[in-house]
């Protein structure tokens, strides 16, 4: 078995794609299926169930996908030092991220990054939380970025920033004119929520029972794009992070709205899985993150 295999194999069941493996190893597609389906023949078991869309990986391919990123990541490191160049270790570091991650925010870290590691490139994925930490504990990327961040043994977190909770509502609406509301103030409003499974929507929920805030829940959903849409139609009014309505105040569709009396901030945080070994280029991105999250309140 080849190196080249191994490789193709554990980066097609990292990034859940024949296509995007294939590109991550600079091959064709055809090329990826071939190399997989010749290991499968060698081993005489099925590694990869391609029966499902997206394709599902076979208790035998989970075992032999731990063992290849542990040969592969051997061996990089081990060429890396020999060729002396560590930054060419990881030329694909790839990211998971929640939804409501502002994506200008993202996409400007990328392009920093990418100025000044043009060897390298920053994948992004886009996922509901649960799936996030799925792709983390799967070690099929290398990091997540979420919202109030889970304790769990598995995982390392890192808090990244911090962002203050403003309420969101049209710009003809009753409250859009005040620099300060109160929580009770929301009482018998419409509302535009988080989905119930969210951490913030727990946790948004908390903070108006305390202030026995009672409010109409017109729409629930599970992205901050969809409750800014919702609350610019008047559908009613929501609390959001500061940082993810800067768009709509510069342009006066929405109002922020400091929050008074309830210090509300939502905590962001990269994950990873405990013990994980970063290569250079991982660090020097998440080196990055760190540094335009300072400060960050």
């Amino acid at each position: 078995m080849q190196i080249e295999a191994l490789k193709i194999y554990a980066d097609v069941v990292r990034l859940r794609s024949f296509s995007r493996g294939a590109e991550a190893n600079g091959v064709l597609q055809s090329a990826a299926s071939q190399a997989v389906n010749s290991l499968e023949r060698q081993l005489g078991v099925s590694l990869i169930d391609r029966s499902h869309r997206p394709f599902e990986v076979t208790p035998q391919g989970k075992l032999f996908y731990n063992g290849c990123r542990e040969i592969v990541d051997a061996y990089s490191e081990l060429e890396a030092t020999v060729r002396g160049a560590h930054k060419n270790a990881d030329a694909v570091v790839c990211v998971a991220a929640i939804f409501s991650i502002g994506l200008g925010d993202m996409s400007r870290y990328v392009q920093q990054f990418s100025q000044t590691h043009p060897q390298a490139r920053v994948q992004l994925e886009y996922l509901n939380p649960d799936r996030v930490y799925e792709r983390v504990l799967e070690e099929a990327v290398d990091f997540g970025i979420v919202s109030f961040p889970q304790r769990r043994k598995e995982l390392a977190v890192i808090p990244w920033r911090a962002e203050p909770m403003v309420l969101a509502c049209p710009k003809g609406h009753r409250l859009a004119k005040r620099r300060a509301v109160a929580l009770g103030d929301l009482n018998g409003e419409k509302f535009v929520a988080f989905d119930k499974n969210l951490a913030i929507r727990r946790e948004v929920d908390r903070l108006l029972r305390k202030a026995k805030a009672r409010v109409e829940v017109a729409m629930e959903f599970d992205n901050i794009e969809a409750i800014k849409r919702a609350v610019e139609v008047g559908a009613g009014v929501a609390i959001l992070p500061e940082p993810t309505l800067a768009r709509e105040a510069a342009l006066k569709t929405l109002a922020a709205v400091r929050l008074e009396g309830a210090e509300f901030s939502r905590p962001l945080g990269i994950i990873h899985r405990r013990g994980k070994k970063f290569y250079q280029n991982t660090q020097d991105f998440l080196g990055l993150l760190l540094k335009n999250g300072k400060g960050h309140k």
